[in-house]
């Protein structure tokens, strides 16, 4: 369809003539013109803009809400629609799906609250697959907590947690050690003694009969009890100062001087040392060189940074928030870590062009607003970090941010993610107008391989052409008369169910802000996705 050569042949005396060559270019301008309305696929949808948009389709639309929505506020979408629609698509696609999505919603996405919400849609429509995929998903306390906490509040059909899923529940209680359980024991609403209450475990052991009746307020044989509990108990008491291995919430009601919290310090996981370097330097931690030099070392470990599953943009936002008291060394190590969180991103062959969205609706927060909680990273953050970090690992690519127009940026290849990123993020404001890169590589005439927009695709400046299609399309299909290989990739930052370009071979819209995306685009520039595209990724995972 693409790439095909229109030609024209207007008689004239002389192929040389002046008059000859303006006819002609005339003609196949006009025939040009043509070619790309009949070409452009028509819009079946209005986004939250009341703009031309193209419904994805229910498969593509709760795969989209797993990976990206979070249940919260979001700029164009309350809580309560969010899951609403999720249900809504969950009841239009066959379980199978529901079950693979909530395992590539957590496994590839780190996503909480989507994957505990489709598995507990599995204890209602299909408890056979239930089985084969709750220990993939609900693989820690908080993910126990959030699906029964989901399950008991009602919004998949039922109110109580069924047979079938207290065995699950059991049997995840029974597989943890003491000590993993205990730590576990952190946050309420429901709590893990809550959920005991709930699920009556049949302890196997002594101590763990005995952790049982400690965690729920009954009796039990302190004797008997875990090791991790008596350490606990002892520091409670003022028996020992020797801080036990337990997370640090556990120990903040007590009142604990500097020696503590460099111990708290030395014996954090990776992502609560990430979370609390500001209080680790109000309590004077890092006044201890010793501790400076591990927790920097912490932080740019591969391997701990791999385990931790952490967002990219998740070190962005520590090191943003890093305060002048935090040491040199360690804010080091956070872009030490960036680079190492991004390796995934692809070195894609040919010319590439980044467009990240910096209009007025991407300043809101990426995972919604939350009473009392609400990230401080907005969806513009996110687009600035995955347009930082494409162009670091291909200095040759072109980054256009836009919002009504696209807007100059004086961005590096050479400076650090980190760097070119909090550029991106400080620009922009305005209406969005996805059409508006294109649009601009197109009067210049621009070659190129691969586009990538990074929006929440609610475009409505460019939104002219009614049902006949959106800007963008006409836009891109105009670029593809000059490049017909040329692929599209749009990173949809907010799930709102609907996309500015048609799904098609050489289109992928696809929806995240893992470093997983990166993957699942250079499969797709290199062209070894499925025609599906990434519905295909999710239909792969074996059950």
């Amino acid at each position: 369809m693409f790439g095909t050569a229109f030609v024209i042949y207007v008689p004239c005396i002389t192929e040389k003539s002046d008059v000859c060559r303006k006819e002609k270019e005339m003609a196949n301008k006009s025939i040009f013109k043509s070619i790309v309305g009949r070409l452009l696929p028509k819009t079946d949808t209005l986004n939250r803009e009341f703009a031309p948009a193209y419904k994805y389709t229910p498969k593509h639309m709760l795969a989209q809400y797993a990976a990206t929505g979070c249940t919260n506020h979001t700029f164009y979408a309350t809580a309560s629609e969010q899951v609403e629609t999720i249900l809504e698509q969950a009841g239009k696609v066959d379980p199978d799906f529901v079950a693979k999505t909530a395992i590539y919603a957590r496994e590839r996405g780190f996503m909480k609250d989507m994957p505990a919400l489709l598995t507990a849609v599995l204890s209602v429509r299909a408890p056979e697959l239930l089985r084969r995929v709750f220990e993939r998903v609900i693989d820690n306390g908080k993910m126990v907590r959030n699906y029964v906490q989901i399950t008991r509040s009602g919004v998949t059909g039922r109110k109580s947690l069924g047979s079938l899923p207290k065995r699950l529940v059991r049997n995840w209680l029974d597989s943890r050690s003491d000590k993993a359980l205990f730590r576990a024991s952190v946050g309420n609403d429901p709590s893990v003694a809550d959920i005991i209450k709930m699920v009556h475990p049949r302890p196997s052991t002594a101590s763990r009969e005995a952790l049982y009746g400690y965690l729920i307020g009954k009796e039990y044989n302190t004797e008997v009890l875990p090791e991790i509990v008596k350490q606990y108990e002892a520091f409670k008491a003022g028996i020992t100062e020797n801080v036990p291995d337990v997370p640090f919430q556990m120990l903040t009601s007590f009142e604990i001087g500097k020696k503590e919290w460099i111990e708290i310090a030395r014996n954090a996981p990776w992502q609560m040392t990430r979370m609390n370097l500001n209080t680790f330097a109000r309590h004077g931690v890092f006044e201890d060189r010793e501790i400076v030099r591990l927790i920097a070392q912490r932080l740019r470990n591969p391997e701990a940074i791999g385990k931790a599953r952490v967002f990219p943009y998740q070190l962005m936002i520590a090191f943003l928030n890093a305060n002048e008291s935090i040491p040199v060394e360690v804010r080091d190590a956070l872009q030490d870590a960036m680079e190492i969180a991004t390796a995934n991103v692809p070195v894609i062959k040919g010319k590439v062009y980044v467009c990240p969205d910096v209009s007025g609706s991407m300043h809101s927060p990426v995972t919604g607003y939350r009473r009392g909680s609400t990230t401080k990273v907005r969806c513009v953050d996110v687009a600035a970090l995955v347009a930082a970090s494409i162009l670091r690992r291909n200095p040759d690519a072109e980054v256009l941010p836009f919002e009504h127009r696209v807007v100059k940026a004086r961005i590096n290849s050479r400076d650090s993610i980190m760097t070119n990123a909090e550029r991106l993020a400080k620009i922009g404001g305005g209406g969005t107008n996805c059409s508006a890169p294109v649009s601009r590589l197109n009067r210049r005439g621009a070659e190129g391989d691969l586009v990538i927009f990074v929006s929440d695709n609610e475009s409505w400046v460019d939104a002219r052409f009614g049902r006949r299609g959106t800007g963008l399309m006409r836009q891109w299909n105009m670029f593809k008369q000059r490049n017909p290989e040329a692929r599209l990739v749009c990173i949809d930052i907010l799930p709102y169910g609907d996309s500015q370009a048609a799904e098609r071979e050489d289109i992928l819209n696809i929806g995240g802000f893992s470093d997983r995306v990166f993957e699942v685009v250079e499969a797709f520039a290199a062209g070894r996705l499925s025609a599906e595209h990434w519905i295909g990724e999710i239909d792969k995972i074996e059950l």
